[in-house]
């Protein structure tokens, strides 16, 4: 979400961030939050992106700000979306309005990742997640019951439920729904269920499966989607662009995730290591990529990497 504060004379005197879709934007709800409207007429906005200058679900919030007369505006990146980048700028400006831009511009990108990998890249932020053994198996070949093999620690699959509320969806294959029957929810936090995404080429699975309770929406991507003789993960995400979602964590399987990893649609892969080995089972998918961190969680390690 967009942030953005209000200061005057070196004291913040509002802030405010991005409603849920369709809501107000960050400087709309900022400036509500003004006690003494008087004092935004030498009043610095402070923002993360490029205020917008058209009609959408909201009114411009760059009329708002010259409406209220808001002498100076700092942004920290200029908005990639093609009705807005740069024609905010040029707007405030034209009124005589006093713009920075590029303030923190690393660390605001970074934190809108999702959306300009969304609209610069037209495809969601991609966030490979899996949990291996210590000898590199992410599963036994065979099991008796149709639910998961637990690999990491309970705290590690917390971690996971707090990731799926950051994201706005979730995606795997048919094969990981007959053989782990999963719920993908958020049930061990407090935190909205991400849209559900299964690749069901043949329209096989039964709707007994529990991706298909009522507790999420769910996306059934068939051979209507998706064409096999073409690349799997480029279709997929054209798919999921025109649902407009902007980011997806990848559970499995190992030949789902495989497919990403090959066709190079990838943007961080979360991986643990278990404490345990599992001797013999399905092999993790392979990988190359930037550790930009690891660190221990209980029992298990997590590792971070950056596809750059």
């Amino acid at each position: 979400m967009v942030g953005c504060v209000i200061v005057v004379d070196a004291q913040i005197i509002a802030e405010g961030y991005t409603s849920p879709y369709g809501g107000p934007h960050a400087e709309v709800n900022a400036i509500k939050a003004v006690k003494d409207v008087s004092l935004l007429a030498k009043a610095t906005l402070y923002v993360t992106l490029e205020p917008c200058a058209h009609f959408g679900k909201t009114p411009p919030c760059s009329d708002l700000i010259i409406a209220h007369k808001i002498p100076r505006v700092v942004i920290g990146c200029i908005d990639a979306h093609a009705k807005v980048c740069g024609k905010g700028i040029a707007k405030l400006k034209a009124a005589g309005c006093e713009v920075t831009v590029g303030v923190l511009e690393a660390e605001c990108k970074a934190h809108h990742k999702r959306f300009f990998t969304y609209h610069n890249k037209k495809r969601p932020y991609i966030i490979l997640k899996w949990a291996e053994s210590t000898d590199g198996f992410m599963a036994p070949r065979t099991k008796s019951e149709t639910k998961p093999v637990w690999i990491s620690n309970t705290y590690s699959r917390q971690l996971v439920h707090q990731w799926r509320a950051e994201e706005q969806a979730i995606l795997v294959g048919a094969n990981t729904v007959v053989q782990d029957n999963p719920s993908l929810t958020t049930r061990e936090v407090e935190g909205p269920n991400p849209i559900r995404v299964v690749i069901d080429l043949k329209h096989s699975l039964a709707e007994s499966y529990q991706v298909f309770n009522s507790e999420a929406k769910t996306i059934r991507l068939t051979a209507k989607d998706i064409d096999a003789q073409l690349p799997l993960a480029f279709q997929v995400c054209k798919a999921l662009h025109s649902h407009h979602i902007t980011s997806v964590i990848i559970e499995g399987g190992q030949k789902t995730l495989q497919a990403f990893i090959d066709e190079n649609l990838w943007d961080e892969a979360r991986i643990f290591v278990g404490e345990r080995p599992l001797k013999s089972g399905i092999s993790t998918p392979k990988i190359k990529g930037t550790l930009a961190s690891e660190h221990s969680i209980k029992s298990d390690s997590l590792k971070l990497l950056i596809n750059d």
